[in-house]
């Protein structure tokens, strides 16, 4: 017999049930993750995160979940539907709290609705749509909103009622490069130079740039790394600082095996760094910070190193994160995402599916063009 809770911290999941739903999917679903992020106090109610994740058990058999927040505000989840909730305040319509299916500031697809291998995964996709919109209804929210999630969800979801939206990130797609030069090697003569160039600089500026995988990063680093990631909050008069050094703490502990930090030193010290996460193949760009301004440091850092670390270990694709456009000169390309979202008012879902219509067609349509002036070829210049 199946039973469905409502779980209000991740502590309350036994861990290892948790990661075999999770399997070889997303990094940022792993129970380390999530339960470090509620242990730092990043994501709580009191930051607007208030975790009430569900889960499915068969007799104590947990065969499906999600992790579930409900939402005060629309902030760290990179899909923006502010003018929506202007819509709905305008209508009369309170538009917070909702509900947001996704790992907490984190605009990287994957996995959302976790079954477990071997089960009917069609039938608990739909079991956890469905219980989502009648947790919703029931509790007199506004919506739901499923956000970067992946093919075979959003196939259910939509025959069952949720709506389409398309977004488009800048990823690096790795198209069988057995060296940083093979990729060089598809830029045009003019690009690739100027990489070339960029690169140069930092010998010339006396910069040391290395990637530190997994136990190879030193505990002492991620104070270091925090440092970093604040550094950059700070320098930002938009920046919202969303995690505390607990979680890089917890991190150190817990879940050194996903991470890849890529340091950039002078004279021993280091004065830049990002930090990354990896898993099954995917390497995800998360958190960037400077000490130093330095010409051309940024691209190094955030992208050459790393590029050249998924070369060496065979990865297949680099996502960056959000936003970006200067990405498409170093050969990120445009890859369409999708989140799903479910109203509870039928005007407004009415009004949201309108414009959703619109938007994906544009969308579509800019991401075609993207693609056609793409800096890469796909056969190399000789």
């Amino acid at each position: 017999m199946l039973q469905v809770k409502v779980i209000q911290s991740m502590r309350e999941i036994e861990r290892d049930s948790w990661d075999a739903l999770v399997g070889d999917g997303s990094p940022f679903l792993e129970w380390d993750w999530l339960a470090a992020m509620e242990e730092a106090r990043c994501a709580t109610p009191k930051t607007g995160w208030q975790p009430q994740h569900l889960a499915v058990y068969e007799d104590s058999r947990l065969v499906a979940a999600c992790p579930l927040y409900l939402k005060s505000h629309s902030m760290g989840e990179f899909v923006f539907d502010h003018s929506w909730a202007d819509a709905a305040q305008r209508a009369g319509i309170e538009y917070y709290p909702k509900m947001l299916v996704a790992p907490p500031f984190t605009p990287a697809t994957g996995v959302r609705l976790l079954t477990a291998p071997g089960t009917d995964r069609p039938a608990f996709l739909r079991l956890l749509g469905q219980t989502l919109q009648e947790v919703c209804e029931q509790n007199s929210l506004s919506s739901v909103h499923i956000n970067f999630c992946l093919t075979d969800e959003v196939e259910v979801l939509e025959e069952i009622g949720y709506l389409k939206r398309v977004g488009l990130q800048y990823q690096w797609l790795n198209h069988g490069y057995r060296t940083f030069e093979d990729y060089l090697a598809h830029f045009r003569s003019k690009r690739r130079n100027q990489i070339k160039r960029e690169m140069r600089e930092m010998g010339e500026q006396g910069v040391e740039i290395e990637a530190l995988s997994g136990e190879q990063i030193p505990k002492a680093l991620f104070p270091r790394m925090f440092a970093l990631y604040k550094s950059q909050i700070d320098k930002l008069y938009w920046g919202r600082q969303y995690l505390q050094a607990r979680f890089f703490d917890l991190l150190a502990e817990r879940f050194k095996r996903n991470l890849c930090f890529v340091v950039a030193r002078y004279q021993g010290e280091i004065i830049a760094g990002t930090f990354n996460v990896q898993k099954n193949g995917v390497f995800y760009g998360r958190y960037w910070g400077a000490f130093r301004e330095l010409r051309h440091l940024h691209f190094n850092v955030c992208y050459y190193a790393a590029i050249d670390h998924c070369i060496r270990h065979e990865l297949v694709r680099f996502e960056p994160g959000a936003g970006g456009d200067f990405k498409r000169l170093r050969g990120f390309d445009p890859q369409p995402t999708v989140s799903m979202h479910f109203f509870a008012n039928a005007r407004l879902a009415a009004a949201v599916s309108k414009f959703l219509e619109r938007e994906r067609e544009q969308m579509h349509r800019t991401i075609d063009l993207l693609q056609e002036e793409s800096e890469l070829k796909r056969e190399p210049e000789s």
